[in-house]
């Protein structure tokens, strides 16, 4: 497929702002893509070339991307800065500065849309001496055989900054639409496989039955419901009511598969390697061949064994060196809420008060490691406002 057929829908889904046009625009587009394109496509109309949940990423910069206008134009780099410093954005820049492209476009071809994600998907992949000339190259060959706007768009999705009001909304709908798919079926297999990209091409081949939770691959996490008070909770949860603390760590899924762990935040970013204390504490404490759980990690004090803000445990988040330095300095007890998988079988349509069961069942508590969220079931709004203040008496952020 040529890359301008998807340069002409990007162009169309810039003309509106209007929420059903984009989802007819997509619907149509993708209705005609052969499923070998498909995922790819989906991906593209993101402004992405890997789906949400992995871990690699583009991570090509602007001033990279000033340096591959100027390679692929002939065009100096002051002069590209300086249009860039005007415009304020480089895919409007490469379009303007391909147009009048100095250098000989002799070697030039029909850019085709495999072309366009192979060498953005390299951009990734690359390691080792070299790696910043090659990763340019790759990007000036793009804009040489582009046409002015072909450029545009290469030079936005490589930024990721695509800019087309694509929300993943609009494309669950125009999946569902383009495929005779139901959407809460099509919003399902996202949860489980967050690509909707492989959703696209199980909706086109009527598999979306197919789909199944995997452990060691996150999954979209469900996220709460703000409720004003416990009056509002009983009105949307009805009677009786599970309450339990909610504190002030950072959501992670514990993945179990083939003996091995692995942990991811609530944005399904792999976390494993920064934890290897919550991975030896999965190990030791949870019983199973495979599950996925849900909890929340959180930070305390040696001393005082008492909680501390977030911010303290975001330290280690994102951290790559002195790991274990860390660990000492902040430790973490893993306060697990819910199981979604267990030995093979997914949890997804069991209730809550059973999913509870088996993991007071699995998990071996202790203190400072490990534990089930503090809860309380009952009927009775006294009740459960006294569990409110008493989550409030100990410093978590309430029920």
């Amino acid at each position: 497929m040529d890359y301008i057929e998807l340069v002409k829908i990007y162009q169309e889904l810039e003309k509106t702002t209007k929420r059903l046009e984009k989802t007819e625009i997509v619907s149509n587009f993708i209705k005609k893509v052969p499923t070998e394109h498909l995922s790819d496509i989906i991906h593209l109309l993101e402004g992405r070339i890997f789906p949400e949940w992995d871990e690699r990423n583009i991570g090509f910069s602007s001033r990279l991307m000033i340096k591959a206008i100027s390679q692929a134009t002939g065009i100096s780099m002051k002069d590209v800065e300086s249009r860039w410093s005007k415009m304020g954005d480089l895919g409007d820049v490469a379009e303007e500065l391909t147009s009048k492209k100095k250098q000989s476009t002799l070697f030039s071809s029909k850019l085709t849309v495999k072309k366009v994600f192979e060498n953005i998907r390299k951009l990734a992949e690359l390691e080792g001496k070299g790696t910043v000339d090659k990763k340019i190259s790759l990007v000036a060959e793009l804009l040489t055989s582009a046409s002015p706007k072909e450029s545009r768009f290469i030079a936005r999705t490589i930024l990721e900054d695509l800019r087309v009001g694509i929300a993943a909304g609009i494309l669950r709908d125009a999946i569902a639409k383009a495929f005779n798919q139901e959407i809460k079926k099509v919003e399902l297999a996202f949860v489980l496989t967050v690509d909707y990209g492989e959703v696209a091409k199980l909706s086109k081949n009527n598999e979306l039955k197919a789909v199944s939770l995997k452990p060691g691959k996150p999954i979209k996490m469900m996220l709460a419901i703000t409720a004003s008070n416990v009056d509002e909770g009983f009105e949307y949860l009805g009677n009786p009511m599970q309450c339990e603390f909610k504190l002030d760590g950072f959501r992670i899924q514990i993945h179990k598969y083939k003996n091995e762990i692995r942990l991811f935040t609530r944005r399904m970013e792999n976390v494993t390697k920064q934890f290897p204390d919550l991975v030896k504490i999965a190990k030791n404490h949870i019983k199973g061949d495979s599950f996925i759980l849900d909890a929340e990690a959180v930070s305390y004090d040696k001393k005082t064994k008492k909680y501390l803000p977030f911010q303290n445990i975001s330290q280690r988040i994102k951290r790559k060196y002195n790991i274990e330095e860390m660990a000492e300095k902040f430790p973490i007890e893993l306060n697990v809420f819910d199981c979604i998988f267990f030995n093979n079988k997914s949890l997804m349509n069991e209730q809550l008060i059973e999913r509870r069961k088996l993991i007071e069942s699995i998990i071996k508590p202790e203190t400072g490691k490990i534990r089930t969220t503090e809860k309380l079931i009952t009927s009775d709004f006294k009740e459960a406002k006294r569990f409110f203040k008493e989550s409030l008496e100990q410093g978590t952020e309430g029920i």
